[in-house]
């Protein structure tokens, strides 16, 4: 037990999933789905070990690991994880045993790369998610391109080739000035200390001028910016959603999005809160209008997934407005609407996620996904019927799923900053019923067009039932899953301009904090 404390963080990041990406990788495809299993379910186990484990009272890093890099140059193995990441993380190791089972039934040649790619993803995520160290960081931040640009390239649509040059221009352009950001970090932290360091807690120290807070900040907002995606930054998501496979859609929605509000909460809001504070209006002015256009945009589509996609863009606005609501430059951030924000990623991943394996289920079957091809599906389709009217209900944010309480938070913190950004984003609350039932009505219910369509399998229901009941869990239970989060959000929110993180009292902590001081 003590050497898995000591070591979970790489065990999750490293060990478990790229151990399992080259074995499955070895193995025939038959084979291969086993092994990714097996290694999708250890991670799960470790980030279940790692959430009973995590102490819910304290804001402090824990669970650390540092180990020397390059030490010349003042980079380390540094991983550490708290209430910021923790649902995150643990997030991401959940959707990653479905995206295997999504795949079980599939048995062609190239299976086992598939699943490796998804397996070294996996590593590339919880990996940006814990490193502490801003070259570690950037490493698996671009670790991530990677394999998605090989999952949408080789298993994506007819216009996949398209899609996938656009994600990857749009991302590595985004890489490249966060990069330089990044750069000059290290360069002032050599001109304030004599030393060479990319560890962040000692970079949060830095005193930065006005000038080249707000232009770093700049560039590593522009980095996650397009990540989320923000508008206007938003035009490759709906591409890449439409064109990916089934499983790239659901891990594009689930995580990888929310990693760009990770960045600017882990960040930009601590590394930069000067910038931060003079930056908020606009990225809330951005994001209500998100919340409109995407819903608008939505609302106009033909396409289902291409509808789930712009919802997308709708839903992260959001996350952005509960991030970067400023109650006042004395008081801080809004800790109820941030508390939001973190819970609404985690919904939107759970309920965005089932939608688009809902969708890839009877595009599977009628080979279309025009919504005007359905209709009257839930005659003979019982069970799709109901999971994809809970999925629906807890996208609207409905009372009593995890949706209404990630809203409500935001729109309750956000009317005490700003009752305007409030009021126009409700309309955003509206405008996502309207066009989601409104899809369900014309798949589900009218003339029967689709009469020979079979209900959902086995293998189906068994990916598609965890989703669909922590739908309504994280609406019932919301504060099981806050609680160990609630320390961490208080800290960003009530001290975000002069943000500090702490270690726990730990013997690896104890080692970590005199090697800072």
């Amino acid at each position: 037990m003590t050497f898995i404390n000591q070591h979970l963080l790489t065990l999750m990041a490293l060990i478990v999933p790229l151990g399992g990406a080259l074995i499955t990788l070895a193995l025939r495809p038959a084979y291969a789905r086993i092994a990714a299993l097996v290694s999708t379910v250890g991670v799960f186990m470790l980030a279940l070990h790692m959430f009973h484990y995590f102490d819910g009272t304290s804001a402090e890093l824990q669970f650390i690991e540092q180990y020397a890099w390059f030490p010349t140059y003042g980079i380390s193995y540094f991983v550490g994880i708290d209430g910021i990441s923790l649902l995150l993380v643990l997030l991401t190791a959940f959707l990653f045993p479905l995206l295997v089972l999504s795949l079980w039934r599939q048995l062609n040649d190239r299976l086992n790369i598939y699943l490796a790619l998804l397996l070294f993803l996996q590593a590339g995520i919880i990996g940006s998610l814990v490193s502490l160290d801003l070259v570690l960081f950037y490493v698996f931040w671009e670790v991530m391109l990677i394999p998605m640009y090989f999952i949408i390239g080789m298993w994506g649509g007819k216009k996949r080739l398209y899609a996938t040059m656009k994600f990857f221009i749009y991302t590595a352009f985004g890489s490249l000035w966060m990069l330089l950001a990044a750069i000059a970090l290290y360069v002032i932290h050599f001109q304030q200390t004599g030393e060479f360091s990319a560890n962040l807690l000692e970079l949060y120290r830095l005193d930065i001028a006005g000038y080249w807070q707000h232009l770093l900040c700049a560039g590593f907002m522009l980095a996650f910016a397009i990540k989320v995606p923000l508008f206007p930054f938003h035009t490759w998501l709906p591409d890449a959603h439409t064109e990916a496979p089934t499983a790239g859609s659901v891990i594009l929605a689930g995580v990888l999005l929310k990693l760009g509000i990770y960045g600017l909460l882990r960040f930009a809001i601590p590394l930069f809160p000067d910038a931060v504070h003079d930056f908020a209006p606009f990225l809330l002015g951005f994001g209500v209008i998100g919340i409109i256009y995407g819903a608008l945009t939505a609302w106009a589509q033909r396409d289902a997934k291409r509808l789930v996609a712009y919802s997308s863009v709708s839903h992260l606005g959001f996350v952005v407005i509960g991030s970067f609501s400023l109650l006042s430059s004395t008081q801080g951030l809004s800790e109820i609407a941030l508390t939001g924000a973190i819970y609404q990623m985690i919904n939107h991943g759970i309920s965005t996620g089932a939608l688009f394996f809902l969708i890839g289920a009877i595009y599977e079957r009628a080979h279309t996904r025009q919504i005007a091809d359905y209709g009257g599906l839930a005659a003979n389709m019982p069970i799709f019927a109901v999971m994809l009217i809970v999925a629906t209900l807890g996208s609207i944010g409905l009372p009593a799923t995890g949706g209404f309480v990630g809203e409500f938070y935001i729109l309750l913190g956000a009317f005490a900053a700003s009752p305007y950004v409030a009021i126009a984003a409700t309309f955003g609350v509206l405008l996502g019923a309207i066009y989601m039932l409104s899809l369900c009505r014309r798949i589900l219910f009218g003339e029967r067009k689709n009469p020979d369509l079979k209900d959902l399998s086995g293998i189906e229901v068994a990916y598609l039932l965890p989703l669909i009941l922590l739908v309504v869990i994280m609406g019932v239970m919301p504060e099981y899953f806050l609680a160990k989060t609630k320390p961490a959000i208080a800290h960003l929110a009530n001290n975000f301009r002069n943000y500090h993180l702490t270690v726990r009292n730990t013997d690896t902590a104890v080692a970590v904090r005199q090697a800072h001081e």
